[in-house]
């Protein structure tokens, strides 16, 4: 099975591509994962994308590209895989589907995590950081019992910077604007199911594996 998992940010897609590929027992390509493994080893394609980093500019699509491409051709995908983060436009899927044409296959079912802007905006917007030990707590899912404190080290809580409800707001904006015509893109072509991404990660779990297994994969 060759997957794409799409949804907005705090939707779950990183929690549920990790389900999901050990489910149908593919490997999970994440653009995060790639980025920090081809940094990390000083690939030709890393330095490349280290240098936008530095300079806090986007890497661009040439370079991401450039990398799915580089792990596609690894012995462990042949059966399927599971994709995560990429494509994020109509333009990189396109180039997806040229990759894969070449190698006589195709993806063959789009997952979207579907999920109210507000319930984003209440995932991320309360979640807060401690300053010592890292964990993240959030205001109502998992709340400290003091204030501000944390329950593990007692260190200060925070909120990131990318975790404001006007970034959120932002963040979301950019999807509808760049991600949202991939999902028109692959409707068109049959390949999107839709899955209720609101309530317990396991409800979730359950929905996108029962819906995966009504498209026959």
């Amino acid at each position: 099975m060759r997957l794409v998992l799409v949804g907005p940010p705090g939707a779950g897609k990183g929690t549920q591509a990790q389900f999901l590929a050990a489910h149908f027992a593919i490997p999970k390509i994440a653009t995060g994962d790639l980025f920090r493994a081809h940094v990390s080893q000083e690939t030709d394609l890393g330095l490349e994308a280290r240098k936008y980093m530095d300079a806090g500019d986007l890497v661009p699509d040439e370079v991401t590209i450039g990398m799915v491409e580089d792990r596609l051709r690894d012995d462990d995908v042949t059966e399927g895989f599971l994709l995560d983060g990429f494509p994020r436009t109509v333009h990189q899927a396109e180039v997806l589907d040229g990759m894969l044409a070449e190698q006589g296959a195709a993806i063959d079912v789009v997952l979207e995590l579907v999920v109210d802007d507000e319930e984003v905006v209440r995932r991320l917007s309360g979640r807060r950081t401690c300053r010592r030990c890292g964990h993240v707590w959030h205001l109502d899912f998992d709340p400290p019992s003091s204030e501000g404190r944390c329950d593990r080290c007692d260190g200060e809580l925070f909120q990131r910077d990318d975790d404001s409800e006007d970034t959120v707001r932002h963040r979301l904006e950019v999807y509808a604007d760049q991600t949202s015509p991939l999902i028109g893109y692959y409707g068109d072509r049959g390949l999107l199911r839709g899955v209720d991404a609101a309530g317990p990660v396991e409800d979730v779990t359950e929905r996108a594996t029962n819906a995966l297994r009504r498209f026959g994969v």
